[in-house]
């Protein structure tokens, strides 16, 4: 929702231009709470191209949902699922990019994932080793030796030293329909569910569509589906790609001062180099600082090193526990 990209323009309106030209139709993909504000965004989205979640539970349950609705039209629609909250740039690659991705999906009635050579060990995404080429006619891509979730710094550099592995970006590819037999076959509690989910909405009843979507288990789709499919065919990707979930990737993207800083707000720097410091409408004076975040919102203020930005995560789990109490974790 937010302008991060250093355009202007909110990363979501900035992810809908960039694949409106390549599809057929476009959704947004979304939990309740998030509507009147994508409405905001994307005036021109109908109603009925919002594919809404009663309320956040992870993305095995949100990619579900949305194959199962699209499935009720055409289970063999090609589905392409792209996250709003990262920067692109290139974007003639990123359209070759997912067409090759839509090509092989249909061609072959595999899953698809995007990956890109990684540039450092990173600990916060998840990686893809790949094996032998694929050819499906015009459309190649790479079979998909395992899928592996967020590994700690020691692995990440092992991947990293193999040459083999690629970094998984999120962005899929599928047959709505192949998606659904996966899921029934790893996940089968999800798919379960997210059954009683579409019934009711076919019915008009939103009350037991939410009841039943928050029973559902909370888990990420690749741990359910990505680590356990042997249907797995990676495409490379050659576009320039950040995930701005990570406030690291994200000062590397914005203008810096002469020494590597990025703030929000009026300054008084003394001996501060490489941070990054977000606090519109206030004073921000730092003295003898490296290589810090520091975000200000009117909720909360975070304060981290760098180097452990992407533990950010668990200060969101312990707010989930517990918003009152101190903690050490």
């Amino acid at each position: 929702m937010l302008p991060l990209s250093g355009s202007g323009r909110p990363l979501l309106r900035e992810t809908f231009e960039r694949i409106r030209p390549l599809a057929a139709e476009v959704y947004v993909l979304t939990e309740r709470r998030q509507v009147p504000l994508i409405r905001e965004i994307l005036p021109e989205l109908p109603p009925e191209r919002l594919i809404v979640e009663p309320a956040a539970r992870g993305t095995t349950n949100a990619l579900g949902l949305a194959a199962m609705t699209l499935a009720e039209d055409d289970p063999d629609a090609v589905m392409i699922s792209t996250p709003a909250d990262h920067v692109v740039r290139g974007r003639a690659e990123f359209a070759a990019c997912i067409r090759r991705v839509a090509a092989v999906a249909a061609a072959s009635g595999e899953l698809v994932t995007v990956g890109l050579e990684p540039r450092y060990p990173a600990t916060g995404l998840g990686y893809i080793e790949a094996s032998e080429r694929v050819s499906l006619g015009r459309a190649r891509a790479l079979r998909v030796a395992r899928f592996v979730e967020k590994p700690d710094l020691a692995r990440a550099r092992r991947f990293l030293d193999a040459g083999s592995f690629y970094w998984n970006l999120a962005m899929f590819g599928w047959r709505a329909g192949a998606f659904l037999e996966e899921l029934k076959l790893h996940g089968r509690e999800h798919y379960d569910g997210l059954g009683k989910v579409v019934a009711a909405r076919r019915r008009g009843d939103e009350e037991a569509a939410g009841r039943a979507y928050a029973r559902l288990p909370v888990e990420v789709v690749d741990r359910t589906v990505m680590e356990k499919t042997s249907r797995l065919l990676v495409v490379p990707a050659t576009f320039d790609w950040i995930d701005v979930g990570s406030w690291t990737e994200l000062a590397d993207l914005l203008r810096q001062d002469a020494h590597g800083n990025v703030v929000e707000g009026d300054q008084i720097l003394i001996d501060t180099e490489s941070c990054f410091i977000s606090a519109p409408g206030k004073l921000v004076a730092a003295i003898g600082l490296r290589d810090f975040v520091i975000v200000d919102t009117p909720d909360a203020l975070l304060v981290t090193p760098k180097s452990r930005a992407q533990d950010v995560k668990r200060v969101v789990e312990a707010l989930g526990r517990d918003k009152k109490k101190a903690q050490y974790l």
